[in-house]
């Protein structure tokens, strides 16, 4: 199984291979999406290490001034009608050595410095040579990586409480989520706006799987709002209809400044490294202050704009489990909610036992390897490493039975979604090959 998961993945890697970038897939993402880079470097430095750097810095390339990473940078060679929300739509400035429509103007969670730190690990275990090279990247990677923190925890602390506020569904990774049915309530949902800007998923991908066109129509109207003000951030919370504090995102915050002292400590920053791990830190403890609901025992996403924790139970209210200085109570509170019937293995990114639970419909109840991937490192930051290998074990079972699909049936297995999927292959084999700790672990 594992040689023929391997090549497969390794096969679905150079299909989606764009000549300095990675596509997540050919058919239904044709360009360059920031989490997808992040997770696909750590796959892919396996089978060809200089193409996982050179997609990190081809996505960095596009940083935006003021330090954010767009959650899509657009291939100039595609057309506009190849992708909707496409580059003419969002109406981004030139900038930089950018060119104007050159990206999007929101985010997607800052994995990226997790990333850069696994990709160095596996280069220095392949000699010098190879050491001394991604010691260079990280050295081009890592003000840029510093820039991208500051950006979220400065400019995006819209609720003055140390979280950073996410002002699209998109941004958080996890898209039509549960997680924001209620802020996203408050967004007006004009359908006329769809008459104007046509959906192109719908052409290639089954409706019933993707998000509804209320949700669309909310999502054409929160881009069209961010962008009447060039994207600013300044004073967005009273002009803005949607913000909202996430917890996977907010926990991946945390995890790239512990990535970033591993990073600050190999290239000689040692004050550099302490203050990562500080910040990283008061992340966690503004995560349990803030997103805690003791009454579920996990994390939920709270309204920016009302201080109110949404009561749906989704995947991203596990994630914090990537944290190591997460306290005792929490761990073993997101631990039983993993292990409950509303979850399983692989963790479904919904509650399995909600009214609303969705077997086809995106977020709202299919599983997706990428959050699983996180989850396994969380419990492995934690020292649950037979369940990590449980874990591990479920997922590497559900891709070489069912392909490198988007996501999957949360009965069946079924491959969902876009197939030959990069993220999916990536995570695969690193999946098969690595079985270590994260450095930043909490101690036994």
């Amino acid at each position: 199984m594992s040689a023929e998961l391997w090549n497969s993945a390794a096969g679905v890697l150079e299909t989606n291979w764009a000549g300095d970038h990675m596509v997540p897939s050919r058919r239904l993402y044709p360009h360059q999406w920031s989490w997808d880079a992040a997770f696909i470097a750590v796959g892919l430095a396996y089978v060809n290490p200089t193409r996982a750097w050179r997609d990190l810095r081809s996505l960095f390339e596009a940083q935006w001034p003021d330090g954010r990473v767009p959650h899509i940078v657009f291939d100039p060679a595609m057309a506009e009608a190849d992708y909707f929300p496409g580059p003419a739509f969002w109406g981004v400035p030139a900038y930089g050595s950018r060119p104007a429509h050159g990206s999007t103007g929101i985010v997607q969670p800052p994995l990226h410095a997790v990333a850069a730190w696994e990709v160095y690990r596996r280069a220095a275990a392949h000699g010098a040579a190879a050491s001394q090279q991604a010691r260079a990247e990280l050295e081009w990677l890592y003000p840029r990586l510093v820039a991208q923190q500051e950006y979220l925890t400065d400019r995006r602390d819209l609720g003055g409480g140390g979280l950073a506020s996410i002002v699209h569904s998109w941004e958080s990774g996890l898209d039509n989520s549960p997680a924001w049915d209620d802020a996203m309530a408050n967004v007006p949902a004009d359908l006329s706006l769809l008459n104007v800007y046509r959906r192109r998923d719908l052409a290639v991908s089954d409706a019933s799987h993707r998000p509804t066109d209320t949700d669309y129509a909310r999502y054409v109207g929160l881009v069209l709002s961010y962008r009447a003000a060039d994207y600013s951030d300044t004073d967005l919370l009273a002009r803005h209809a949607f913000a909202v504090e996430c917890p996977s995102f907010n926990a991946i915050l945390g995890a790239a400044e512990l990535s970033l002292a591993q990073i600050a400590g190999v290239l000689g920053h040692t004050g550099a490294a302490g203050a990562h791990r500080e910040r990283a830190q008061r992340i966690t403890s503004a995560i349990v202050s803030r997103l805690w609901n003791p009454d579920t025992g996990m994390f939920h996403a709270r309204d920016t704009h009302t201080g109110k924790l949404t009561p749906a139970r989704c995947v991203s209210g596990l994630v914090p489990l990537m944290l190591p200085d997460l306290p005792a109570g929490q761990v073993e509170g997101v631990l039983a909610a993993m292990r409950s019937e509303r979850f399983g293995l692989p963790v479904t990114s919904y509650d399995r036992t909600a009214a609303d639970f969705d077997v086809l419909r995106y977020w709202r109840g299919p599983v997706w390897i990428n959050v699983n991937w996180l989850l396994r490192r969380g419990l492995l930051v934690h020292g649950r490493r037979d369940e990590a290998e449980d874990l591990r074990a479920a997922m590497v079972r559900l891709v070489h039975r069912n392909g490198h699909f988007e996501y999957f049936h949360p009965e069946t297995g079924e491959g969902l979604g876009a197939p030959c999927f990069s993220w999916t292959a990536a995570l695969a084999l690193d999946l098969l090959a690595d079985r270590s700790v994260p450095a930043y672990a909490k101690a036994a």
